[in-house]
């Protein structure tokens, strides 16, 4: 081999040749192009007659590029290669030098021949930049392109020389050093090129399979899936069809769907037969040819089957990555670390991707090589990712579909009063808009099932339903908790916190006792309402909310608003569409299904039989005007499913007593009532005196007065509050605007508990 320092020196190039050489290589787009700026250098430079890279195919020495004149006698072409003479140099792999031609064998410089070669650019360089030509050893770059094939060629490719219109032999001779130099710099140029090349198409290859899997992952139909999967592949692979067989584990089976071409609804083969079954046993690429390997390796059954004839096949596994049942099973990090897994993953066979018939114009008949194999394994790589993202997606679809219709089936509305089928109609056409709506009643009727139903019915059904109960939130609390606040906010606001607003966005805010909301935070929901976006409390940035708003109220807010006690714009935000829930003493029968409904629940989570109702129960429970309603009647079924044992409830099971007709409440004292004009002051009134009564009654004793009057006690001072009747309740203490206006109360002492 010659050594570089006979051609290169320091800054400058000592050979015009090399020059040319050089320049061709930076400036070819291709192999030929190369080759022919090659030779045309070689003719021009070292003034031959004839220069040319042969290489041999199919027997027969084939010129890949052929650069000669014409002789000197009548215009006769110059002769072609001399095969004698480039045979003799091929098999004896060694410079051939005679009286005309010279023939330098490229396999001198190839596969174990490590190049010399090194252009170091200077002023004087034509590109005015570096070049590097590294060697020949490897049969692979650093990249991982396999160019074994090509070191392959160049053992059976020469460069030719030919000195045909004069003695030529001492002329050859004297260019031997040159002309080997010249058929390095060629077989270091050609690899190279090839390498470009490869990695050129390698990118578009990986740009390709890139695309289709973006494509892949917004598919959500097995079939689609798979024929998307099969149809990329046999573009990129440029074969006839592409199979794709997902593993049946349990049956030993491997299974093709419709979307791989065959006319059949579904193709199932043996897991241990063909190609396929020997890709599935060593999890290896495995490449088939006819006439180059064993006819038995194929499975010939499945040809018959779809009527199709195999004469190549390339098949890879395809693998998912999967997080671990359990620590069992995939053993510890440092155990799937140490077998070559991800810690806390592992990979799973789950089939085989297989692509038959390669089609290929310019050589019929070519098979399947191993960049085939690299270029299938990419893309089941991420066909195994689409097929197990699909499967994924539709398990959580499905898990998620599951827990919102067993949510739903515990909001129905029970019942058959006539009251309840105009509400039940009503909430299906108000489900399907998004209008905003106001549900009034007393307290325990129903608000909020109703508010779930209508949630559950709409197409919000998948996204969150968040209930906030407003009478719960202070003033200082409610813009945070409704609206979120920036972490430094405020003290203690150690985090930033997202509001109920952006918690329920893409599904339903139920606002749950809307009219004991505080005057300012009236004011803020109504601007986030009309412009559908939020600023947390210590922030300045808008976020939009994709909310809709059912708010829900036990209070006369019509009687409020006249009373300016509640915003007014407010109201005729909220009431785009009103339903009123009936309490449940008028709602007839609707009283025995909602009983047997809870029942039925509450035995079926203790484990018991449902029990009867024994015709006096049934008598009582009918007679009972439930103050509580729903609520009431929920807890009474609830405490005799858990307390009661036989198989009929009688009505001493049921423990039923009117509170307030208990311990009868003392008269008056013969005051006789405010007259008033209007029916609302008049009403206020008497509830005014009817609680003033009870809790005189009871010496003073809230909480008694509250079960007298069928309330919770929370739920008595908030309406004592509501009515002007003063009151110790400590939650009054942190009212910042406590309700205050004229009643026949104003003079009385503040009530508690004594």
């Amino acid at each position: 081999m010659i050594d570089s320092r006979t051609i290169v020196r320091e800054g400058e190039y000592a050979d015009p040749l090399v020059t040319e050489l050089l320049h061709a290589y930076q400036l070819a787009p291709n192999r030929h192009r190369f080759l022919t700026a090659v030779c045309d250098a070689v003719t021009e430079v070292l003034g031959v007659d004839v220069a040319g890279v042969v290489r041999q195919r199919e027997g027969r020495w084939v010129a890949d590029v052929w650069r000669a004149g014409v002789s000197d006698r009548g215009g006769e072409p110059l002769p072609g290669p001399p095969e004698e003479q480039i045979s003799d140099a091929i098999d004896r792999n060694h410079l051939h030098v005679d009286d005309r031609w010279s023939v330098i064998p490229l396999a001198m410089f190839s596969r174990g021949a490590q190049s010399n070669l090194e252009f170091r650019g200077s002023e004087k360089s034509p590109s005015g930049s570096g070049t590097e030509l590294p060697g020949t050893a490897r049969a692979s770059d650093s990249t991982g392109i396999d160019v074994g094939d090509i070191d392959g060629e160049l053992e059976t490719s020469a460069l030719v020389v030919g000195i045909v219109r004069g003695p030529g032999e001492p002329r050859l001779k004297e260019l031997a050093a040159r002309l080997l130099a010249a058929a390095e710099l060629v077989t270091a140029g050609v690899r190279q090129i090839a390498i470009r090349d490869r990695q050129a198409r390698r990118i578009a290859e990986l740009q390709r399979i890139l695309q289709s899997a973006a494509t892949w992952q917004r598919l959500d139909n097995d079939d689609e899936l798979l024929r998307a999967i099969a149809d990329t592949a046999c573009e990129l692979l440029g074969c006839e069809r592409a199979s794709i067989f997902l593993w049946d584990r349990r049956r030993g089976k491997l299974v093709g769907r419709p979307a791989l071409g065959v006319a059949q609804e579904s193709l199932e083969v043996d897991d241990r037969a063909g190609v396929v079954g020997e890709v599935l046993r060593t999890a290896a690429p495995r490449i088939w040819n006819v006439g180059s390997d064993e006819e038995d390796r194929i499975n010939r059954s499945v040809d018959r089957k779809t009527e199709f004839e195999t004469r190549s096949l390339v098949a890879v596994p395809m693998r998912a990555s999967r997080h671990p049942k359990s620590s069992s099973a995939a053993g510890s990090p440092a155990d799937a670390a140490a077998q070559g897994e991800r810690p806390g993953r592992r990979d799973e066979l789950i089939g085989v991707f297989e692509a038959l018939n390669r089609i290929d114009s310019e050589h019929p008949g070519a098979g399947f090589e191993p960049h085939h194999a690299v270029l299938l394994g990419d893309l089941a790589t991420h066909a195994a990712v689409a097929i197990e993202s699909l499967r994924t997606r539709r398990s959580l679809t499905e898990s998620r579909d599951r827990l919102v219709d067993d949510a739903a089936r515990a909001t129905q509305l029970i019942g058959n009063h006539h009251s309840m089928q105009a509400v039940r109609e009503t909430a299906s056409k108000v489900a399907a808009t998004e209008l905003t709506v106001l549900v009034l009643g007393n307290n325990g009727t129903g608000k909020e099932v109703l508010a779930r139903h209508i949630h559950f019915e709409s197409n919000r059904r998948h996204g969150p339903f968040v209930a906030v109960n407003c009478a719960a939130l202070v003033e200082s609390l409610l813009e945070s908790e409704l609206f979120g606040h920036e972490k430094g906010a405020f003290t203690d606001a150690q985090q930033t916190h997202a509001g109920k607003f952006e918690l329920a966005s893409g599904g339903t805010l139920f606002l749950d006792e809307v009219g004991d909301m505080s005057p300012g935070g009236q004011a803020k929901l109504l601007r986030v309402l009309e412009e559908k976006v939020v600023v947390r409390v210590g922030g300045s940035r808008p976020i939009p909310v994709d909310v809709r708003v059912i708010a829900a109220t036990n209070q006369p807010l019509q009687e409020l608003v006249a009373g300016k006690r509640f915003r007014e714009d407010l109201y005729f935000r909220l009431n785009v569409v009103s339903m009123t829930l009936p309490p449940l003493r008028d709602r007839g029968d609707d009283l025995l299904l909602l009983a047997q409904h809870f029942f039925d629940q509450f035995c079926q989570q203790i484990g018991r039989r449902v029990p009867a109702l024994s015709p006096e129960a049934r008598q009582t429970m009918m007679a009972h005007p439930w103050p509580g309603n729903i609520r009431e009647l929920r807890n009474t079924i609830e405490r005799v499913c858990y307390l009661s044992t036989g198989d009929t409830i009688r009505v001493e099971d049921l423990m039923i007593s009117d509170p307030v007709a208990a311990k009868p409440l003392p008269a008056a004292g013969g005051e006789s009532w405010p007259q008033a004009n209007l029916l609302t002051e008049a009403t206020r009134q008497f509830q005014v005196a009817h609680i003033d009564r009870a809790i005189e009654a009871c010496q003073g004793n809230m909480t008694d007065a509250a079960a007298r009057l069928g309330l919770h006690r929370s739920n008595l001072y908030r309406k004592m509050r509501q009515l002007g009747i003063p009151t110790s309740d400590p939650a009054t203490l942190s009212q910042n605007t406590p309700l205050d206006f004229a009643s026949p109360a104003e003079s009385r002492g503040t009530r508690g508990d004594s």
